[in-house]
């Protein structure tokens, strides 16, 4: 073909490729990278998977038909209703009372921040069981409070509602507090300037968006407290382990009963666990790392 020459009138002859040359150059052949070591480790870690969970089925000493015949009892179902119920009432009660705290935290009052902050500090300071054991004996500490007798004024079940809640709602504090934190300064302006009141604030425009960075560790406190129930077993409390625990006193069959109480666990924070995951994955809604 023909090209016109802009400086001229005539035509300029088309100049004629060099020999050898190509329309189009041939792509490189991409070798992938051999990763030998990385399969030989992962070969090397199913084998000794398969290796225990093949001595944990053939060892006979597991009892599994033992395990089979006590899972679904009524005395441990009984005692795993207990534990679920123990797990909801303390955590809606300590996060009730953790978010109460985590606003007078962030307080301009210098005595609302001081009760917070020596609060968090006092129960994050004392073991759970130290704490479950002095509302336990709490007549000997106080015998009467108010012309009220306190001896055997508290059930175990309530004595485990208290000391768990009380527990609970300094680490709640924190984590509410830091998801408080987390919301962008602009947003609360905005809502200032709209003329929203302080509480109105808080719910309608603070909570919504700090629920992004709270139900994470959220999710953490609440299999910790489902497993964390366990302590009150040395209160007598018949939630799931001391249920278990009564029936291998009277059988003697401790390892298949534990057995039992493990699986439950097992079982109940995986269901936990999924629902975590699908919470965090609404609130993450419109972020760059929602998936």
């Amino acid at each position: 073909m023909s090209l016109a020459d802009p400086a001229s009138d005539t035509l300029a002859e088309p100049v004629p490729d060099p020999p050898g040359r190509t329309d189009a150059p041939t792509a490189p052949r991409i070798v992938p990278r051999r990763r030998t070591g990385q399969w030989t480790a992962a070969a090397a870690v199913l084998v000794l998977l398969a290796l225990a969970a093949l001595s944990v089925v053939r060892n006979d000493a597991f009892q599994w038909d033992v395990v089979a015949d006590y899972f679904l009892t009524t005395a441990v179902l009984r005692g795993l209703g207990l534990t679920l119920w123990l797990t909801a009432v303390v955590m809606a009660l300590g996060f009730a009372l953790g978010t109460v705290l985590a606003t007078m935290r962030l307080s301009a009052n210098p005595v609302l921040r001081g009760v917070s902050w020596g609060y968090v500090w006092l129960f994050r300071s004392t073991p759970i069981l130290v704490q479950l054991l002095f509302w336990f004996n709490i007549g000997a500490l106080y015998p009467t409070v108010l012309g009220i007798r306190t001896v055997n004024l508290l059930s175990p079940v309530a004595v485990a509602v208290i000391g768990l809640t009380l527990h609970e709602a300094a680490y709640a504090t924190e984590v509410v507090r830091g998801g408080i934190l987390s919301v962008e300064k602009g947003q609360l302006e905005a809502a200032q300037s709209l003329g929203l009141g302080a509480r109105r604030r808080l719910r309608r425009i603070v909570l919504p968006q700090a629920m992004r960075a709270i139900v994470p560790p959220a999710g953490n406190m609440l299999i910790g407290t489902l497993k964390g129930t366990s302590i009150v077993s040395v209160i007598a409390v018949q939630d799931l382990l001391y249920s278990v625990q009564l029936v291998y006193h009277r059988t003697y069959q401790v390892i298949p009963l534990l057995l039992v109480a493990t699986l439950w666990y097992v079982l109940v924070t995986s269901v936990l666990g999924v629902g975590q995951h699908y919470l965090e994955r609404h609130y993450a809604r419109g972020t760059a790392g929602a998936r």
